[in-house]
C-alpha cells in the first residue's frame, strides 16, 4: 500500500512560541512537515521560492509585511490564513487575494491539519462562523483611497504625512478621510478608525 505523499508546510507568525508550537502539533502528523518558519512578514516570499511548501500558514499581524498582503504577493500558491483577528473583512480581503483557507487561531490542531490537507488538494476551508459574519457585514464601503488615507492616519500619521506617501494634495487626503468619516456613520477619525479596524476594512 502507498503511503500519502507528504504535504510541505511553511509557517509564518510573528509569535515565536505560537510558531514552534504549531510546528510540533503538524509535526505529529504522519502527512505534514513543516519546512520553514518565519516571524517577519516580509520573509515570507523568499522563503517560498527556497524552500517550496505545498501550503503557506499565514498570521495576519507581522512586522514587515501584514499577512494578507504577502498573500497578495504569492498568487497561485495554496495558502491558509490562522489569525487571532477573525473579522469579516479580512476573510473577504483574504479571498481575493486567492486564499482558500482560514479558520481563527483558537482552533484545534486536528482542525488545522484538517484545513492544510484540503486546501492542498484543491479545496476550501472557511470558519462558518467568520464566512456568516463576512456575509452578513457586507463589502467594505470605502474606495482603495479612502482605506489607504485612513490605514496611514490609523498609525498616527498626518495630514502632511499621508499627502506625502500616497502622492496625494494634502486637500485630497482630508476630502478622502471625510468620505470614509461619512461612509462609516462615524463622529469622527478615531471612531471611524476603530470601526474599519473592528471589520477588518483597513
Amino acid at each position: 500500500m502507498t503511503e500519502p505523499a507528504t504535504i510541505r508546510v511553511l509557517l509564518a507568525d510573528d509569535q515565536h512560541l505560537i510558531r514552534e508550537a504549531l510546528a510540533m502539533m503538524l509535526e505529529f502528523e504522519e502527512d505534514l512537515t513543516v519546512v520553514a518558519q518565519c516571524g517577519r512578514g516580509d520573509e515570507v516570499v523568499a522563503a517560498v521560492q527556497a524552500h517550496r511548501p505545498d501550503v503557506i500558514v499565514l498570521d495576519i499581524e507581522m512586522p514587515g509585511l501584514d499577512g494578507l498582503s504577502v498573500a497578495e504577493q504569492l498568487p497561485g500558491h495554496a495558502m491558509l490564513i490562522l489569525s487571532t483577528f477573525a473579522r469579516p473583512g479580512y476573510l473577504r480581503r483574504a479571498i481575493a487575494a486567492g486564499v482558500r483557507g482560514f479558520i481563527p487561531k483558537d482552533s484545534s490542531s486536528a482542525e488545522l491539519a484538517a484545513a492544510i490537507r484540503k486546501i492542498h488538494t484543491g479545496g476550501r476551508y472557511l470558519d462558518p462562523e467568520l464566512a456568516a459574519s463576512a456575509m452578513m457585514a457586507g463589502e467594505s464601503p470605502l474606495t482603495d483611497r479612502e482605506r489607504d488615507t485612513l490605514t496611514l492616519a490609523a498609525s498616527g500619521a498626518s495630514v502632511a504625512d499621508i499627502a506625502a506617501r500616497l502622492h496625494l494634495s494634502e486637500g485630497t487626503v482630508r476630502n478622502c478621510l471625510s468620505n470614509a468619516i461619512t461612509k462609516l456613520g462615524a463622529a469622527n477619525r478615531l471612531t471611524a478608525i476603530h470601526q474599519a479596524q473592528r471589520m477588518g476594512w483597513i
